[in-house]
């Protein structure tokens, strides 16, 4: 896998850099600001960018600017938002294109290995990945009746998860249910949504987007 780090401070761009070479991940590129990335992203077409929010001159959305311009200039590129801060209006508007490929995570998760390369392959693969903070976060908020009161709790459960972008397995490990149990949750889940198993559409991001929306 080939990423691009854009981080204004030069010590997390080579820290990170080097935890990531640890488990076979080449970094092709380093930018400390959008600008350079986007170049940097144009010329090397890496797997994933991994994007800083906040970078100059302002220091405070151009990361996020950043990764909207990558998804509609290089849809093809995955994105992962760090962020020092718990903000969970900048992760919604990174996931408001209705499309995977997506994710956010708090800046001290990067000093977890596993974590950081599971949140990699899972974005290389189509899904969205977001931070559990994130998630604990939106779930707190009040909200008016929508889809999501036609799910059951342990329903519920089950989405919340998924949104934090575990696979089927590690949900089933966390619940202590079984593969089969377990996706016959995620199937009623789709079913109650009204996400429909379609050639052009990711039914699991389509469901998170769901979840966090409402």
């Amino acid at each position: 896998m080939r990423v691009v780090i854009a981080d204004d401070t030069m010590l997390v761009r080579t820290g990170l850099a080097l935890l990531l070479a640890q488990a076979g991940v080449q970094t092709v590129g380093e930018a400390a600001d959008a600008a350079t990335l986007l170049r940097m992203v144009d010329s090397a077409r890496p797997d994933v960018a991994i994007v800083d929010i906040r970078m100059p001159p302002t220091h405070t959305d151009e990361g996020i600017v950043a990764a909207g311009r990558i998804r509609e200039e290089f849809p093809e590129v995955a994105v992962l938002v760090l962020s020092q801060y718990l903000e969970s209006s900048y992760a919604m508007r990174l996931l408001d294109d209705d499309r995977g490929s997506v994710g956010y995570l708090l800046k001290d998760r990067i000093t977890d290995l596993k974590t950081v390369t599971d949140a990699l392959h899972r974005l290389v693969a189509g899904e969205c990945v977001l931070d559990p903070e994130i998630v604990s976060r939106l779930l707190r908020r009040a909200r008016s009746r929508g889809p999501l009161d036609e799910l059951t709790a342990r329903e519920r459960e089950v989405l919340a998860l998924m949104a934090e972008g575990r696979s089927n397995r590690s949900i089933g490990d966390a619940l202590h249910v079984s593969i089969k149990t377990l996706e016959s949750h995620v199937g009623r889940i789709f079913r109650k949504l009204g996400i429909l198993d379609t050639a052009d559409s990711h039914r699991r991001v389509l469901a998170v987007l769901t979840y966090l929306r409402h």
